[in-house]
């Protein structure tokens, strides 16, 4: 299995696969998410790519840390530099969803030398408190729902920003990110990540947009959910008023957040892809 090790000796998980003649595309999930949530988009991008991608400290298949403490986006960019040093690369182009996108703003920041380009998903330098508020409610606890196929019958009513979607791509969904158990269903990242969205809550909220503006001169793309309830579409207009050049891509009948292999994606990850 591949994995290296960080700075304070945790094993985390990677995959790289693929050959381009372009930078890598390194693909970051979501807070509590991993690197599955790209197995959507991975046939697109393979084509012509190099593609890696990465389980953060506590998620997936990647080792759970002693100190949750470490659970924050400083130390997720370190262990980002640290993987491609391990894998020697010197620029990647950063796909980074959520969590992952908050990660390359950081890295444009620490790091713009090693950036070819980002493209965020359904995230930016202002984030919603109505998205905010609806994530402390559930990382880190367990699902209401017992089994798997309950959680598929429920997960319709509670991604309500989510239309179309059948039932056949809500039980990959499951499957990706819940266990059964005998207790029941068991989530695959570390629970005490909740302790670390808490304490980072109780601070008060940093000014992101130097991040945001670190990025000038990357080929820059932003692909939202046309319901998502974490960036807002004030938030995208002050983004695309400081970066005209912004590949744009508002996916319809999506939330937080696209699976990436809607059309409307595609395209805007296309026209990304070719920039860099």
């Amino acid at each position: 299995m591949p994995e290296f090790r960080s700075s304070d000796n945790l094993r985390l998980w990677y995959e790289d696969q693929g050959e381009g003649d372009g930078p890598p595309i390194l693909c970051l999930s979501g807070l509590t998410r991993n690197s599955t949530d790209f197995d959507y988009v991975l046939p697109y991008l393979l084509g012509e790519n190099r593609v890696i991608r990465l389980d953060y400290r506590g998620r997936g298949k990647s080792q759970r840390a002693p100190d949750w403490k470490t659970y924050t986006i400083p130390t997720e960019a370190r262990d980002v530099l640290e993987l491609l040093a391990h894998l020697d690369v010197p620029r990647v182009a950063i796909l980074g969803t959520s969590r992952g996108g908050l990660i390359a703003m950081s890295l444009a920041l620490m790091a713009r030398d090693r950036l070819a380009g980002v493209c965020l998903v359904d995230i930016g330098p202002v984030i919603a408190e109505t998205g905010m508020e609806a994530i402390r409610g559930y990382v880190g606890l367990p699902p209401a729902a017992r089994t798997l196929d309950e959680a598929v019958a429920m997960r319709a009513e509670l991604m309500a920003g989510f239309e179309g979607v059948p039932d056949t791509r809500w039980r990959e969904e499951v499957e990706k990110h819940y266990r059964e158990t005998e207790d029941g269903l068991a989530i695959n990242y570390d629970a005490r990540l909740r302790d670390a969205v808490l304490e980072g809550g109780a601070q008060p909220a940093p000014d992101l947009w130097p991040l945001f503006d670190a990025m000038a001169g990357l080929p820059l793309a932003l692909i939202r959910g046309a319901n998502s309830d974490l960036l807002s579409p004030e938030t995208v207009a002050e983004m695309r008023r400081r970066r005209p050049d912004m590949i744009y891509a508002d996916v319809p009948g999506r939330g937080h957040v696209p699976f990436l292999d809607e059309p409307e994606a595609l395209e805007a990850l296309n026209e990304w892809t070719m920039l860099l």
